[in-house]
């Protein structure tokens, strides 16, 4: 039996509806990462403490640092590590010279230990939300 008229139609909207549903879900999630270059165009290095001030930084954000390798590394440790320039159990060294590094919520530390350089001052701290 033949259907009426306004089937083709109906089916048409439903369809459109569908996919407007769809492209809203997409848009509204949550935002994408953002990536952050530690020192910029300088890098990281020995002043790179300040880089963080003035950014908003999330969890998920990614931070790649960038230096050469011979002269520097980057270490992810707690408050304890980044207070006296040490390196526990349990931390993260980075060694690449092109390292990616993921913010979790919170403090996030970051120390170079070549040379002494973070007695120097050659550490960091980037908060994310």
């Amino acid at each position: 039996m033949a259907r009426g008229r306004g089937h083709g139609a109906a089916v048409v909207a439903a369809a459109a509806f569908a996919v407007a549903c769809c492209c809203i879900a997409g848009c509204s999630g949550v935002a994408s990462a953002a990536t952050y270059y530690v020192g910029d165009g300088g890098g990281w290095s020995l002043g790179s403490a300040s880089w963080p001030n003035g950014k908003q930084f999330h969890a998920g954000d990614v931070l790649v640092f960038r230096y050469m390798t011979w002269m520097h590394n980057v270490v992810a440790v707690g408050e304890e590590g980044y207070n006296g320039c040490t390196t526990p159990a349990g931390s993260r060294t980075y060694a690449s010279g092109n390292d990616i590094v993921t913010l979790a919520r919170g403090d996030n530390r970051f120390i170079c230990t070549r040379y002494g350089h973070c007695y120097l001052g050659m550490k960091m701290v980037v908060n994310a939300a």
